[in-house]
This record gives C-alpha cells, sequence and structure tokens, in this order.
C-alpha cells in the first residue's frame, strides 16, 4: 500500500459521488449505495468527514455527528478491504473526533461483526449494555 495522507474535508469538498459510493460498496454497505443522494447528504449533515488518500484513491472515510458540545456520534468508519490492517481505521476514529475532546459523550453503534469489539476498545470505547442485539459502546470524557 502506498503512503495514505488524512485530511478533515472543509464544507464543499467531500468526495466526488462516485468514489464515495466505491468506497461503500468495496466494503459491502450497499444500503447506502441504494441512495447516492442520500449518502451525499448524510455525508453533508455531518459535523465533520475525515477522508483517507493513497496516491489521490480514496482508501478510507470517518464521520461524526451529533451536537458537537455534549454528544458526538461516530457514524461511519470505513477502509478500503486494499488498506487494512495498517493502522489507518484507528487514525481515521481518533482524527474524526479530534475536535470534540472536550465533549463528554463519543458514541457509536455498530453490528456483531468480528473483531469489532476489540478495535473500539483499543480506542477507548467501552461497551455499554448487553440487552439488544448489537453493540452499543460510549467513551466518558473528563
Amino acid at each position: 500500500m502506498h503512503p495514505v495522507t488524512l485530511a478533515a474535508c472543509a464544507e464543499g469538498d467531500l468526495p466526488a459521488l462516485s468514489e464515495t459510493v466505491a468506497l461503500y460498496d468495496a466494503v459491502g454497505w450497499s444500503a447506502y449505495t441504494h441512495d447516492p443522494d442520500a449518502l451525499i447528504a448524510g455525508l453533508r449533515g455531518s459535523l465533520r468527514v475525515v477522508v483517507a488518500r493513497a496516491e489521490g484513491r480514496l482508501v478510507g472515510l470517518a464521520r461524526v455527528v451529533g451536537d458537537g458540545a455534549t454528544i458526538c456520534y461516530l457514524q461511519d468508519v470505513l477502509v478500503h478491504p486494499d488498506a487494512r490492517r495498517q493502522g489507518l481505521g484507528g487514525d481515521l476514529v481518533r482524527e474524526a473526533f479530534a475536535p470534540f475532546t472536550a465533549v463528554r459523550q463519543h458514541v457509536l453503534i455498530t453490528d456483531e461483526e468480528a473483531g469489532q469489539k476489540a478495535f473500539y476498545e483499543s480506542l477507548g470505547f467501552s461497551q455499554f449494555g448487553e440487552a439488544m442485539p448489537g453493540r452499543t459502546f460510549v467513551r466518558f470524557g473528563s
């Protein structure tokens, strides 16, 4: 894999629709790609979108939604299969939350995919309850 650069997207410089759809499809998130306009609207409405590129190619994306003052949700974190197992997912999550260190609750909801529990716990998240299918994680700041 070529060197990867991370960058927060300023308003108006989100990845192109075609490359966004290609990344979401590559990781199997076709529920998002059935309505590309809604996907792009979701990205536009996010508090922060961070992308990872290798030689200009979109290989990762993370986005945070919420109010930015009391709670932030990690809505998506995607790493192209060709770029996995290099620490990129953790880098994307850290960069996505970087401006929100004073926010008390950092939250995410994910499915039961193998390896996710250890991944999110390695980033300081803790599993919150087990009363429903899936996993819910929350990280409380000081």
